[in-house]
């Protein structure tokens, strides 16, 4: 089947669903991005990394863009989580089995974004920026609708679909120098302001962000010098984010973080939802479930005699998946916006989950799936 593809968004969901298109049917295919990076609105926050799990890397390694990708960050085999006091309460592999060679890997989005790019061009993809189009509006046999946690084409299926909700927290990251931090792990620090991540990078620097935990969205409207002085005092008990914080060099605005209910409609007989679009599921994974994505539904047009065949296909494959990604996220956020009691409960019993029950609760995510 010869198909001429349509994408809708440039970042990592459009990008690898371009590449995966282009090189796993033969594709045509062209992404529509609607920044313009002469413009300099898309460059990348200060600070703003992201993780990829090793089932997102694997997706990468399906379409031939795992080595560049890899190049452009820092791997962790293990992550290291802290209460609050600086106990150690375990150390896991980051974003793997423990017996998978392959390990995580951190990079600025913009990074990540930038090599999936210049791997698509490569492939033959048509890349426009400083367009901003809309689904009914392109004449292709397929549309992939990446374009986000806003995104204007799932209203458009359903005028019914869900919104996204503030959910409870809010992240600020950044960078620190001459903090004394353990080089061979990720770190994560449990505390009841929320959860504070942060990873020593090749340069001496340490990458950090906070995920504050706040029933109310921030108000943004504050200039930036005045939130790094808010963390330094939202997270003054707290050892390792005190110390970090202590050495910030640069840091972003918050950015909220949000929920979205079961999006009921993720396609119709050519135009498909995928990524954040579909199914912002956070817990670290969401770049890694649109790598997923996007692979998948490559596969699916492959194996299909129609578009609107391989559309339905896609959806019966992921949806139980992201469904169970989803259910994790919730707990994952629950477990970040704990009160006092709560709080100390999980430290105590922390410990105990990360030797016992930690491996087995992840390997479905872990597990090759294909």
């Amino acid at each position: 089947m010869h198909v001429r593809a349509a994408v809708i968004g440039g970042g990592v969901a459009g990008t690898a669903s371009a590449i995966a298109l282009r090189r796993r049917t033969g594709a045509e295919v062209t992404v529509y991005e609607a920044y313009d990076p002469a413009t300099g609105e898309e460059a990348g926050r200060v600070g703003s990394f992201l993780s990829l799990a090793v089932n997102g890397l694997r997706a990468l390694d399906r379409i031939g863009v795992l080595a560049p990708v890899r190049a452009a960050g820092f791997a962790f085999a293990d992550q290291c989580m802290w209460s609050a006091s600086g106990r150690l309460l375990g150390r896991v592999p980051r974003g793997r089995l423990a017996s998978d060679t392959l390990h995580s890997t951190t990079l600025l989005r913009e990074r990540l974004v930038e090599a999936m790019r210049a791997e698509a061009e490569r492939a033959g993809v048509r890349i426009v920026t400083g367009r901003r189009v809309t689904a009914d509006s392109l004449d292709a046999d397929l549309v992939v609708a990446a374009d986000g946690l806003w995104s204007a084409t799932r209203t458009a299926l359903d005028p019914g679909a869900p919104r996204p909700e503030y959910a409870g927290l809010y992240s600020i990251s950044g960078i620190s120098r001459d903090v004394p931090l353990p080089g061979d792990a990720f770190h994560m620090v449990l505390s009841r302001k929320g959860a504070f991540l942060c990873l020593p990078v090749a340069d001496g620097g340490v990458w950090w962000s906070a995920q504050v935990a706040s029933p109310r969205p921030p108000d943004l409207a504050h200039p930036p010098q005045e939130w790094l002085p808010l963390l330094r005092e939202l997270y003054a008990g707290s050892r390792t984010p005190s110390a970090v914080l202590a050495g910030s060099v640069e840091s972003d605005r918050p950015t909220l973080m949000h929920k979205l209910a079961e999006v009921p409609v993720w396609h119709d007989a050519r135009t498909v939802l995928i990524g954040d679009a579909a199914h912002p599921v956070g817990a670290g994974q969401g770049a890694s479930m649109a790598l997923e994505d996007a692979v998948a539904l490559a596969d699916a047009v492959a194996a299909s005699p129609s578009v609107a065949g391989a559309l339905a296909a896609y959806d019966r494959l992921r949806r139980p998946r992201i469904a169970r990604m989803a259910k994790a996220a919730a707990g994952n956020r629950e477990a970040k916006t704990p009160g006092r009691v709560q709080h100390r409960a999980t430290e105590a019993l922390m410990p105990l989950f990360l030797r016992y029950a930690y491996p087995r609760a992840t390997a479905w995510l872990y597990e090759p799936t294909a």
